[in-house]
């Protein structure tokens, strides 16, 4: 038996408790890693206050962890102790189905969510994957900082790998928060001419320092037709309503509208806005292993890195406020102090 700490929650948007859980003998395919630090998501506050429905009690969030390996199964492959790791949104999936074994472990059926089904996330001294699922980080990358890639970066680059984004290709990117401005940063780094789409007047000047080429606000039809015809994919990061019919206009013959964001309302989309233009409206969770270790490899050759705000994890409640109120500029990282 192993005994681990964790910041846990014991009912929907109750404050977070620091608690003690044994856990089982270590499996012959697990990972126990040692936290070190640990992103804050707005899923993890979507899991806490159980806005999706399926969250289990007591909870331990977070799902973008960076550590050190303490202990491994006798069947893990490739990876070795003291070995700095990450995980992201899933620790688990179930290795046979089609989507596992032609790489796709993000869309199995089974997969296990970091910080569902009874599963203990990384807001916790140490935490456990599947060895497939631990992602051996690259020499050249921030660590301190690193944490967001595991979750919020994969969901924005992977798109790019999925579509077979051109860097001759025209990318919008709407929303400039924990997503978007990640999103900014890799299709820049793509090659990518890039427009990003803002409510906020404060930030375009930073959305240029981000990586856009253009600025429009997102809240203005107006202002959003002038790029009509122009975008060969529009990546939508945010969670409010939009003008989607409007937004659809911006997109060239074949291009695409990706949403990333967990847009709770349903989406009007015109039917003949996609015939005539022969356009697709597309969706996607973050990434397989192999992509997430991609997009690692890239965002350490291109110096990518979130842009975060740290917190030690014995203040996690206040780190989650600060979230709450939208003061996060743009990630929130946990530094383990136990």
């Amino acid at each position: 038996m192993t005994s681990i700490q964790g910041w846990a929650a014991h009912g929907s948007k109750e404050k977070l408790e620091l608690i003690s859980v044994e856990l089982p003998k270590l499996g012959a395919e697990e990972v126990e890693i040692i936290v070190e630090h640990c992103g804050v998501c707005h899923s993890d506050l979507s899991m806490l206050n159980n806005d999706w429905g399926f969250s289990n009690y007591p909870l331990i969030a977070g799902h973008e962890v960076i550590g050190k390996i303490s202990a491994i199964g006798k069947d893990v492959k490739g990876l070795k102790i003291g070995q700095a790791v990450g995980v992201g949104w899933n620790s688990g999936s179930c290795m046979h189905c089609h989507e596992c074994v032609t790489g796709q472990h993000n869309l199995c059926s089974q997969a296990l969510p970091t910080i569902a089904g009874g599963h203990y996330g990384g807001f916790a001294d140490k935490m456990r994957a599947h060895w497939v699922w631990v992602i051996p980080l690259p020499e050249k990358l921030d660590l301190r900082s690193a944490g967001p890639l595991l979750c919020g970066g994969i969901t924005v680059f992977a798109p790019f790998l999925n579509f077979n984004i051109k860097p001759t290709d025209h990318v919008g990117v709407v929303g400039i928060g924990g997503l978007g401005h990640l999103g900014l940063k890799f299709a820049k780094a793509w090659g990518c001419e890039v427009t990003a789409f803002t409510s906020s007047p404060s930030k375009i000047e930073e959305a240029k320092t981000l990586g856009a080429h253009n600025v429009i606000s997102s809240y203005d039809s107006a202002s959003i037709l002038t790029a009509a015809n122009s975008l060969d994919l529009l990546l939508v990061t945010v969670n409010a309503p939009l003008d989607w019919a409007t937004l659809l206009k911006t997109l060239k013959p074949n291009g695409r509208m990706h949403v990333v964001g967990a847009v709770l309302e349903p989406m009007p989309i015109p039917a003949m806005g996609l015939i005539f233009g022969q356009k697709s409206v597309s969706g996607s969770p973050t990434g397989s292993p192999a992509a997430i270790a991609t997009m690692l490899e890239f965002a350490a050759r291109h110096h990518i890195a979130p842009q975060v705000e740290h917190f030690p994890m014995s203040r996690v409640n206040d780190a989650l406020a600060h979230l709450v109120a939208g003061n996060a500029r743009y990630r929130i990282v946990l530094d383990a102090d136990f």
